[in-house]
């Protein structure tokens, strides 16, 4: 076998590969002869068809087995012996397989680029301390009790945390647009469901009044041909209903399992929730700006192959969002969408798996417990899912990866410049999208 490489652009590579004659007619000679013995051919006793007549009834689909298993055999020598590490299939192009002649392909692949990870003393990481308080605790209460709320129509002017339902009509330059009309639609204001303006036009305003909203469309909205344009809203409301909280009572405080509804009980189980959700909030501000600044100081190409891979397995995941939706009736989400995301994620991941083989880390059990325990903490019988975990190897191997990952992160945490940051509860969780 003859091997030649060539360094076409970034990280691709092409091989031309080069099998011997004698390779390839032994190989086609060799299947041919195997078949003359298992073949019946009408007219010739079983296994006594001339090695002619069989080439020439089975010549070409042997010839072509023939080429598969060569160019697969011989591209994985060739990268072997060239020291090469392909991410991803090779595309392969074969000459024409012609017997008393060398058999050529080409191999066209991407290669993993060449990672070193340095600079981490300079990665610079606030890192936040924060604590549920009281006053978080009685926000939360509230937050609850506004979920559980009633409406109740009133008869005066509406303002924030009030639900309006209006029937608008919307134009620009004059002419309606498509999806910028609806009746008896709902909204509660303070949302922030609407473009800027629209919810702010409406404070102030009772049921029968008829009224013209001058709004502007953001310069990133969605929509291409409504990007940046002022637009118009004729609106007329219908109704106006403000919040009815209900009381903190023990058949309220039993509505989230508070078997003998002590509002003691209540507030100990939010607590505990809020607890919880403040330490993956912490934990999480931390790894992103570990990512950031990991990413920051190590410039990293990435295979193509590798970025459409992730592109695929976060369409699919966007696809299962749809839930109960007939995927086979989805429009294909275009790769764009993903490019950015993918990308990152694919870097990140090279980057992390050096820091990872460089420094021989390995998944430390009492890590792997910890982070079960933490998953396991949320349901109602956690030695369950404990177990569960336990005793399910390949989950325990997911947790495994987790804890690497996370031992990853620490490292580098540990090399990192850290200042403590003070902040409160609701900076971190709104930061995070995870606030209620």
């Amino acid at each position: 076998m003859q091997v030649s490489v060539e360094t076409t652009q970034g990280l691709e590579r092409r091989l031309t590969i080069t099998v011997p004659a004698e390779q390839v007619d032994g190989e086609v000679n060799g299947r041919l002869r195997q078949l003359a013995k298992t073949r019946r051919i009408d007219g010739f006793r079983p296994g006594k068809a001339p090695l002619t007549v069989i080439k020439k009834m089975f010549g070409a689909s042997v010839e072509e087995d023939v080429a598969g298993d060569l160019m697969q055999r011989n591209f994985f020598e060739a990268v072997i012996s060239e020291k090469l590490n392909p991410a991803g299939m090779p595309t392969l192009a074969p000459a024409a397989l012609k017997a008393g002649e060398d058999f050529t392909f080409i191999a066209t692949f991407e290669v993993y680029p060449e990672v070193e990870v340095k600079g981490l003393d300079a990665v610079s990481i606030e890192k936040p301390q924060a604590q549920v308080q009281d006053e978080d605790l009685d926000k939360m209460i509230e937050t609850l009790r506004k979920q559980h709320a009633d409406w109740v129509v009133v008869d005066r002017e509406a303002t924030t945390d009030d639900r309006v339902t209006m029937n608008f009509v919307g134009s620009v330059d004059g002419a309606e647009f498509e999806g910028g009309a609806a009746e008896d639609f709902v909204l509660v204001l303070g949302s922030g469901r609407m473009i800027p303006g629209f919810e702010e036009g409406l404070m102030g305003k009772k049921v029968g009044d008829d009224f013209t909203l001058e709004v502007n469309f953001p310069e990133e909205y969605h929509a291409e041909n409504l990007k940046g344009k002022p637009a118009q809203f004729a609106v007329s409301v219908t109704k106006v209903e403000a919040q009815e909280l209900p009381e903190l009572t023990e058949e309220f405080v039993k509505r989230f399992g508070i078997a003998d509804g002590a509002i003691d009980g209540l507030k100990a189980e939010v607590r505990k929730n809020m607890d919880r959700e403040l330490a993956q909030a912490l934990k999480a501000a931390v790894k992103e700006q570990v990512i950031d600044g990991l990413l920051e100081q190590n410039p990293v190409d990435v295979p193509k192959s590798l970025v459409d891979n992730e592109i695929e397995t976060l369409r699919k995941q966007a696809l299962q969002r749809f839930g109960g939706a007939d995927q086979a009736n989805v429009p294909q989400l275009p790769a764009e969408l993903f490019q950015e995301q993918a990308e990152r994620r694919v870097r990140v991941g090279l980057l992390l798996g050096e820091v990872i083989k460089k420094n021989e880390i390995k998944a430390d059990d009492a890590k792997v417990q910890e982070i079960i325990a933490g998953m396991s903490s949320a349901y109602e019988d956690p030695s369950e899912v404990v177990a569960y975990y336990n005793e399910n190897p390949e989950m325990l191997e997911n947790v495994r990866n987790l804890a690497i990952e996370d031992q990853a992160i620490e490292f580098v945490l540990s090399q990192a410049k850290v200042t403590d940051k003070q902040v409160t509860f609701d900076e971190l969780m709104n930061k995070s999208g995870t606030g209620a």
